[in-house]
């Protein structure tokens, strides 16, 4: 009477030939990528997890012993959690809060537009430093640029032509909803959240450690 033993044995070795054949020619995929540049990356999309997503990738940037500039177009009033951890490590980490909210929480399209500029000129003189043989950063985040750029509160055109100009191996993180297509054609990664269910949506309020 058979113990079993031989049919979970043949399928294994199968599952292993398989997986063996699967990684050789993954490997001869990667083998060709040879390529290695600065990326421009965009995070959009209705979907949570924009912002989040760009600060998981500056603690990521952080634990390689890289630098990250980060410029907050919006949250500059909000108290945030991660603004408190990239704060503890300033000799690594500059972060520039420089909004002053939503425009519907300003009411002032002026004052909309002089923030805006504001937080721009501090974002292309963090990119400038990037520039030479001892970049200041190795990675930018510009969040919630996508916000300002569809209400218009800065020129496309000038943005793009900062963004495709951008020293070869600076990476830039580009964070907010509607990304223009403009800008999406520029970026070499883009990646839409998608929102399937939120809790706001059933009464439930932001809450520290999700939203801030």
């Amino acid at each position: 009477m058979s113990d079993g033993a031989t049919e979970p044995t043949d399928e294994f070795s199968r599952a292993n030939a398989k997986a063996r054949k699967k990684k050789e020619a993954r490997d001869k995929i990667i083998a060709t990528k040879t390529i290695e540049k600065g990326l421009l990356m965009v995070h959009t999309g209705k979907g949570k997890g924009k912002s989040t997503a760009a600060f998981g990738l500056a603690a990521r940037a952080l634990g390689n012993g890289m630098k990250v500039g980060v410029i907050q177009f919006v949250k500059g009033k909000w108290e945030t959690g991660e603004r408190v951890v990239l704060e503890k490590f300033p000799d690594h980490c500059t972060i520039k809060t420089m909004g002053e909210g939503f425009t519907w929480e300003t009411q002032d399209r002026q004052r909309d537009i002089a923030a805006a500029e504001r937080a721009w000129e501090a974002s292309k003189e963090m990119i400038e430093a990037c520039r030479g043989d001892d970049p200041a950063y190795d990675m930018v985040i510009l969040d919630e640029l996508n916000i300002v750029l569809r209400y218009e509160t800065l020129p496309l055109d000038d943005v793009l032509e900062v963004l495709k100009n951008k020293p070869e191996m600076l990476h830039v993180v580009v964070t907010g909803r509607n990304a223009k297509d403009e800008l999406i054609e520029l970026a070499d990664l883009v990646t839409e959240m998608k929102q399937i269910k939120h809790p706001f949506r059933s009464g439930v309020k932001a809450q520290k450690g999700i939203e801030f």
